[in-house]
């Protein structure tokens, strides 16, 4: 292995993330190492050095470009031209349709048990959260209180872990996600 590779072929924090990422779906996070990783990308593992300080900033880093993903659902469909209730439907399906097709992105960002990890994470999903809730609070003119919210979300999170393991796509899932989200919004919209 040459100590270099050519600048086409140089080391970026993305390559290393997508890498790393891939390990740790499929062997778990206190499974995979620093060596590992630098092994799989054919690099020394001194050069992943110069990216993260250790394998819980990379897995750190990785979740925060996760959750920055499904904030971004959050805001395009905030930004639609669509009425209250469409706009709440349409969140709770982006989200359901972000944790069934970026299945392995779900299942690091909230579904992993490891102490070290959850100690680096705590405050994306937080913020990510926040976000949700303020949303749905505004678009239903604060119908929705706190428990309300917090209810929709744990169901939709249900509805997401139920699928994040099968083979099924959104699409396959799509029609009952629908029936789902009008059934956890009623109470909200009819208020």
């Amino acid at each position: 292995m040459s100590p270099r590779k050519q600048v086409h072929e140089e080391l970026s924090r993305e390559k290393i993330m997508d890498v790393a990422h891939d390990l740790f779906v499929q062997k778990g996070y206190q499974h995979v190492s620093m060596r590992q990783i630098a092994k799989e990308l054919n690099y020394s593992h001194g050069s992943i050095y110069y990216h993260f300080k250790n394998k819980a900033d990379l897995f750190f880093a990785m979740v925060v470009r996760d959750f920055e993903m499904l904030n971004n659902v959050l805001r395009q469909i905030v930004a639609q031209d669509l009425s209250p209730d469409e706009k709440i439907k349409k969140i709770l399906l982006g989200y359901i349709e972000f944790g069934i097709t970026h299945k392995s992105q779900y299942e690091l960002m909230f579904l992993i048990n490891d102490e070290e990890v959850k100690s680096c994470i705590q405050q994306e999903p937080l913020e990510s959260y926040g976000m949700f809730a303020d949303t749905i609070s505004t678009l239903s003119d604060d119908k929705a209180n706190i428990q309300d919210i917090w209810s929709i979300f744990l169901s939709i999170h249900g509805f997401v872990t139920h699928y994040v393991r099968s083979n099924q796509t959104y699409e396959d899932v799509k029609q009952m996600a629908k029936t789902h989200v009008d059934y956890i919004v009623k109470p909200i919209l009819t208020k």
